[in-house]
């Protein structure tokens, strides 16, 4: 991990003496299991402009790696777009230190600060230094920086948990050393004085104090945080030491807590750095730099008298966006810019920006597209602290960052709102949003707001509102030079393909093709389109078939999808997923189709748990019946005859019917399965389902045996729920498939609790004579108090499955059925039959009502109609690689929205289905 670059393999400690073969390694290693693209790898052997064969020496230094390590290809392995090493964590330092410092979380989080404490140092003594010292390459900086930081991050948590212990002096010890390396760190100073103080070295504790504000001053120009000041603060104000023997700890006075911070608020930005990092390499911002922008405040009637002289351009550097912000008066901003101006690209550096220098205190800025919220049904804190829950489920962990953290956060303004995209919202809801914004942060919170200028301009003109304290700044159109450099940036030498382009514009600076490339979007698509050396720009030029600007970003956006999908070689067999290739025609029309589906929706938000809205509702519900219909019928017939059975099976689609189309299905499980810490909430649900199950063997006057095996099975499935947890940490960033992979896991488990429990139940009840009053109805014998228990029974399942309706449906069929006589089984085979049948049938009825169940029915229904493949996700997956799309959180979205306006307008003028609402939405 540090020093000389060495890895273990078979053959023990391999040296790399080679530095680009260092680069390489260092660069898998740096993203382990993970593919990284061969274009990083390139970028990590070559800081300046790499050579022709850049790609073909790639690839001899991997084969060189793959000897020197001793395990062939199966170490790294050759995957998608780039190469992934496999290691495990016993092989790679940062794998274990990650793993012994999320084992000193728990224990804190337990109470055992001693253990935490043991754990921390444990992950501490991995380090050898600072992390791939030597190594200088400037594509790895930014990876080798935030492990450098996260080895800090360790380190004032461990002394937090040793200033709970009283071990001041070790800590003194620490981060003496730690402060001399790094000079400017608040946080590192801030404990130091807190432990020298609480050991009675209040001199030395105060001289610490005034290094640093002496340091900051001269070099900065700035005083030390509020987290410095409230330690000397705690320093000057607590009562003078007690004398103690030397070796001694004494506690820390009630005047003088020690220093900790929010670890939801340190977690969150590692998490929120991660995944906006990821998401910008995956957009290749950086290849090799994003297309400079320039921006200035607006002259448009849309803002209130504060914040930058109008007119005044800010220069085209990437940290401007960040000096931009923080300069408002009241760090509120509103970016403003046309369709594909880069508004959402600014949103990412901006988030990034901050988080790479924050400032003492500053709160976290979070990025989230504003699509979803409607400021009519939920307050702005409301809907961030639901966000924040959805894409950093973590929050929820009452045991490390305690109670509603994620309300916490928000209501205590320690996160920065940038809210992109609120054009995305529907029109009608333009005004009330920006009035609702206004409303939250009358205070003078941070925040930052991105939108098109038309539809911004016209919210503020026609209502009045406004955000009052925003500073609104607007992009200015790409400047035609900056626009030729990036076309050109990443062509090879001697390739001239593009200077007839670059003739062009220079002669018709005001032609349509000028006009077409002053924004990203359309410069970025041009050099993708025509990246290949068979492409030919030249046809840009064509006037005669694009002879507007408007013809022109057609064209480039019908050429995305094409270019995304060329033809590539095949990746070797490695994971299956990876395996696939889709052809463009076919890819196409599926991202098509779900363009046409989002319009419909009127969202950007394309959500596989809401993929059942592309089917029509009454059809989706009946297919989500059908199949626990048949088979209580079945039961039904086995227990009892063809009558029975019909009324079992018809009882049962009704209410399933009913209960689909009146009902709410809940959202996804954000959970995972955890054991460790559960046993007393276990015994808890033990317990109830112990009553739940004798309760349930009573009416049908089961035998004590009986009742009690079927109250231990009630017991384990009602306990079995209590180990679907809250992720343990925050900066274990959601996805698509990491929240549909825990919504099924928790679908299999509360399938199958369910199916154990009440399967048996049925099957004792068959194979027992009922001795309960009966009642004669319809030439049959139905029993009032039978029917009574399993309403109840099937009524609370339901009532878990769909809420209210659910009750309702499912407690009316559960009536209507548990009520009818049976006789008793003729054999044990008979009544295990029996029980079986019914444990399937409840089963189908319990997973078909969870996110997970009703997404592979909508997906086995469109993908039999050929709308979308049946490997859906990996679909996405392969999509989202291709940079066609991007992952927000839980959901995916075109990368572009413009792409996904034109593909659902193609689509619905090649459908005679479509209607005029949604010809209308596309067109504007």
């Amino acid at each position: 991990m540090l020093g000389p670059l060495e890895v273990s393999s078979e053959a023990g400690r391999v040296m790399l003496p080679s530095p680009r073969h260092q680069r390489v390694l260092a660069a898998l290693l740096l993203a382990p299991n993970s593919v990284v693209p061969t274009a990083r790898l390139v970028e990590a052997m070559w800081d300046r402009e790499p050579p022709a064969t850049a790609t073909k020496q790639v690839q001899n230094c991997v084969s060189a790696l793959r000897e020197r390590l001793g395990r062939g290809s199966a170490v790294i392995v050759t995957d998608g777009p780039g190469y992934r090493i496999v290691v495990s964590d016993s092989e790679l330092d940062a794998l274990r230190f990650h793993r012994e410092l999320e084992t000193a979380r728990r224990r804190a989080a337990e109470g055992s600060h001693r253990a935490a404490v043991l754990a921390a140092r444990a992950a501490l003594r991995l380090w050898r230094g600072p992390a791939l010292a030597g190594l200088d390459a400037v594509a790895l900086a930014g990876p080798v920086m935030r492990l450098n930081e996260q080895r800090l991050h360790a380190i004032r948590r461990c002394a937090d948990w040793q200033l709970e212990l009283g071990e001041y002096d070790r800590v003194v010890e620490e981060l003496t050393e730690v402060v001399a390396q790094h000079p400017l760190d608040e946080g590192a100073h801030a404990r130091l004085m807190t432990a020298l103080a609480a050991s009675g070295r209040q001199g030395d504790a105060l001289a610490v104090h005034q290094a640093l504000r002496t340091r900051l001053v001269e070099d900065l120009g700035v005083d030390p945080g509020a987290e410095v000041q409230a330690a000397h603060a705690r320093i000057l104000a607590a009562p003078p030491p007690v004398p103690r023997a030397p070796g001694t700890s004494v506690a820390p006075s009630p005047q003088a807590p020690p220093v900790r911070r929010d670890p939801a608020v340190e977690d969150l930005a590692v998490a929120v750095t991660r995944q906006w990092t990821a998401e910008a390499q995956r957009r290749s911002l950086h290849r090799p730099e994003p297309v400079p922008l320039r921006w200035c405040s607006t002259a448009r009637p849309v803002s209130a008298r504060t914040g930058v002289p109008a007119g005044r351009a800010v220069e085209p550097d990437q940290t401007d966006i960040v000096a931009t912000f923080r300069q408002a008066p009241h760090r509120q901003l509103v970016i403003l810019g046309e369709p594909g101006a880069g508004k959402s690209v600014m949103a990412i550096q901006l988030t990034l920006g901050l988080l790479a220098d924050p400032e003492p205190d500053e709160p976290i800025p979070v990025l989230l597209p504003v699509a979803s919220w409607d400021p009519h049904r939920e307050h702005l804190h409301q809907w961030l602290t639901a966000r924040l829950l959805e894409d950093y489920p973590g929050l929820a962990n009452t045991a490390e960052y305690g109670p509603d953290a994620a309300a916490r956060l928000v209501l205590d303004g320690r996160i920065i709102p940038i809210l992109d995209g609120l054009d995305e919202t529907p029109p009608a809801l333009h005004a009330a949003a920006i009035e609702a914004i206004d409303h939250a942060v009358t205070a003078g919170r941070p925040l930052v707001v991105t939108c098109r200028t038309t539809e911004y301009e016209r919210a503020v003109t026609r209502t009045g509102s406004l955000l009052t304290r925003a500073t609104v700044v607007e992009i200015e159109p790409v400047d035609l030079e900056a626009a030729i450099r990036f076309l050109t940036a990443r062509a090879r030498a001697g390739d001239t393909r593009w200077d007839p382009v670059v003739d062009h514009l220079h002669q018709n600076p005001t032609g349509p093709l000028a006009q077409a490339l002053r924004t990203p979007l359309m410069i970025d698509l041009a050099r993708a389109a025509y990246a290949s050396p068979s492409a030919d720009p030249r046809e840009l030029c064509d006037t005669a078939r694009l002879d507007d600007a408007e013809r022109i970003e057609e064209h480039l956006l019908d050429a995305c999808l094409p270019t995304a999908y060329a033809d590539r070689p095949p990746p070797p067999r490695g994971r299956p997923r990876l395996r696939r290739s889709y052809d463009s025609a076919q890819a196409r029309r599926w991202l098509a189709y779900l363009a046409r589906h989002l319009h419909e929706q009127r969202t950007y938000d394309l959500a596989w748990w809401r993929l059942d809205r592309a089917v029509p509702p009454q059809l989706m519900c009946l297919m989500l019946s059908a199949p626990a219909a048949v088979v209580f019928g079945l039961t039904g017939w086995v227990a009892a005859g063809p009558r029975e059975g019909a009324v079992y099976g018809l009882a049962f689609l009704a209410a399933g019917y009913v209960a689909h189309r009146t009902g709410h299905r809940p959202g996804p499980l954000r959970a995972e399965l955890r054991l460790r810490g559960t046993g007393g909430r276990y015994l808890r649900r033990f317990v109830a389902g112990v009553s739940i199950g004798v309760a349930f063997g009573l009416p049908w006057s089961l035998s004590v045996p009986h009742t009690m095996l079927l109250a231990a099975v009630f017991g384990l499935a009602v306990g079995t729920h209590i180990w679907l947890d809250t992720p343990v940490d925050v900066d274990r960033v959601t996805s698509p498939t990491t929240v549909l992979r825990g919504d099924r896991r928790a679908a299999w488990i509360v399938t199958l609790s369910f199916m154990a429990s009440l399967g048996l139940f049925y099957g004792m009840c068959f194979s027992h004579p009922q001795r309960v009053p009966l009642a004669v109805i319809l030439d049959g014998e139905f029993s009032l108090v039978l029917a009574l228990s399993s309403g109840l029974t099937s009524g609370l399942v339901g009532r878990f499955l769909l809420g209210r309706p659910g009750a309702l449906c499912y407690g009316l069929a559960g009536a209507v059925v548990g009520g009818l006589f049976f006789p008793r089984a003729t054999s044990l085979e008979h009544a295990v039959a029996a029980g079986v049948l019914f444990a399937v049938a409840v089963g189908l009825s319990v997973c078909l009502a969870r996110a997970w169940g009703a997404f592979a029915v909508a997906r086995l229904y469109l993908a039999g109609r050929g709308h979308l493949p049946l490997r859906l996700m990996r679909f996405l997956e392969d999509a989202h690689r291709r940079e066609i799309l991007r992952q927000v959180g839980a959901v995916h979205q075109f990368r572009h929205g413009r792409l996904q306006d034109r593909l659902a307008r193609r689509a619905e003028t090649r459908s005679p289905l479509g209607s005029a609402a949604m010809v209308e939405g596309t067109s504007s």
